[in-house]
């Protein structure tokens, strides 16, 4: 029998596992749970899966194994947070509440932290690809997933050969690359203008269209499973489980999930754990047309964006800008991005058909939490997936899965706990 989402009138209820998130982490873990045959419930006061999983780049990206922070980037760190133009940039309003996460970040981005840390994401990273696809056809979304690769572009031959050095790194943690000239990159790519090369990445899947995968999957799980449209404001642990409340909110489930993004710092606070959570701010403008221009996804690595073929229209989407939650988007992030676009293809209008800014969960070593809460195993945490969230969302499914299942705990579990703050 089908449920329907629940309205804000207070109900008391009970659940085996609730989620709290009902984006694509969240969603994928639910539609896992339930496969297994476990009641399950989403408590999420939004829309499922129209949050940031929505705005993306769409990019199964198995390749991104490099963490946000490297020494290049702290060396770089000064300009690169206070110059407007850059594609890593601060809102100064947010320095204060910022500086703990950015000396966490700093740290991070050591040579030694930064390899262990590239390290770890290529192992959390294996199978994704594989993943996606046995979900999309689960969810009969396999149609959105096109298996065509995607591009790294370099505009000059010294980026070309300075990327040398980084493909041969991310070789070494599995990843499939090859660098190829401008005339093969004309060949992928023809309505692209000359360019000196690019680094092909042949095995990488994107979603043609992302918001379209995320109602199929949302469908697909609010089919078999209740969703509650409340905020949580109160997480109690009892002998039998943990209660839930919050306005239109009484909620008790045995297990708990927290999957809630960018929002899941106060819930993990609620359950005893405190995570140095923050928020980056990502933006998309998009052009419709008939027929995107482009076969796959293609990074102008020298920018900092995506521009990605999207059905009907194409999405220019990227840069990371720290501001926290609260402050509105920026113009000029959007200008960025539309300036950016139109260097590549200087016949696009100056005014996209639209705009749009969403909330990236971030940690300073760029690897998400996932795993049992400090209080107790009845709360498992499963967010901070920064870049890659829509990548890693099958992964952590069945990583949670797992641990909720008592299959035993997955190595890669040990570099992404909790207990590490």
């Amino acid at each position: 029998m089908r449920r329907s989402a629940r309205s804000t009138m207070t109900h008391h209820l009970t659940t085996d596992i609730a989620i709290l998130g009902a984006g694509v982490v969240g969603l994928a873990i639910a539609e896992r749970l339930l496969a297994e045959g476990r009641e399950v419930t989403l408590v999420d006061p939004g829309e499922p899966g129209m949050g940031t999983s929505y705005g993306n780049a769409g990019t199964i990206a198995d390749y991104a194994v490099n963490p946000v922070g490297t020494p290049d980037v702290l060396r770089g760190l000064p300009a690169l947070l206070f110059d407007r133009d850059s594609p890593l940039a601060i809102r100064r309003e947010a320095l204060p509440a910022l500086m703990p996460w950015l000396l966490r970040f700093a740290f991070q981005s050591l040579p030694g932290p930064a390899r262990r840390n590239a390290a770890a994401i290529a192992a959390l990273l294996q199978g994704a690809g594989p993943l996606w696809l046995d979900l999309a056809d689960r969810i009969n979304a396999g149609d959105i997933l096109q298996k065509r690769g995607a591009l790294y572009l370099y505009q000059t031959a010294p980026q070309r050969q300075a990327a040398e050095a980084d493909m041969a790194g991310r070789r070494a943690l599995g990843v499939t690359v090859d660098l190829v000239s401008g005339d093969d990159l004309a060949r992928l790519e023809p309505a692209l203008p000359p360019m000196a090369g690019a680094a092909y990445f042949p095995q990488a899947i994107f979603l043609n269209d992302p918001g379209q995968m995320m109602r199929a999957l949302a469908a697909h799980v609010t089919a078999r499973a209740d969703h509650i449209r409340a905020p949580v404001t109160a997480m109690a642990r009892r002998p039998d489980g943990i209660t839930l409340t919050g306005p239109g909110l009484h909620l008790h489930a045995r297990r708990v999930v927290v999957a809630a993004g960018a929002h899941s710092r106060p819930l993990a606070a609620m359950a005893g754990d405190r995570i140095p959570l923050d928020t980056e701010r990502g933006y998309h403008v998009e052009w419709d047309m008939p027929a995107p221009r482009l076969n796959r996804p293609c990074c102008p690595t020298a920018r900092g964006f995506y521009l990605c073929p999207m059905e009907g229209r194409l999405r220019a989407v990227g840069t990371v800008e720290l501001g926290g939650l609260k402050l509105p988007p920026s113009p000029h992030r959007i200008a960025k991005l539309v300036e950016g676009a139109r260097s590549i293809f200087p016949d696009l209008p100056a005014t996209p058909d639209r705009d749009w800014m969403g909330f990236r969960p971030s940690l300073p070593d760029s690897l998400p939490v996932i795993g049992p809460s400090a209080g107790g195993a009845e709360v498992v945490h499963a967010f901070g997936h920064g870049h890659l969230g829509v990548t890693l969302a099958p992964v952590t499914a069945r990583l949670v899965a797992d641990l909720i299942l008592g299959r035993g705990a997955d190595p890669r579990l040990a570099s992404v706990s909790p207990a590490r703050f």
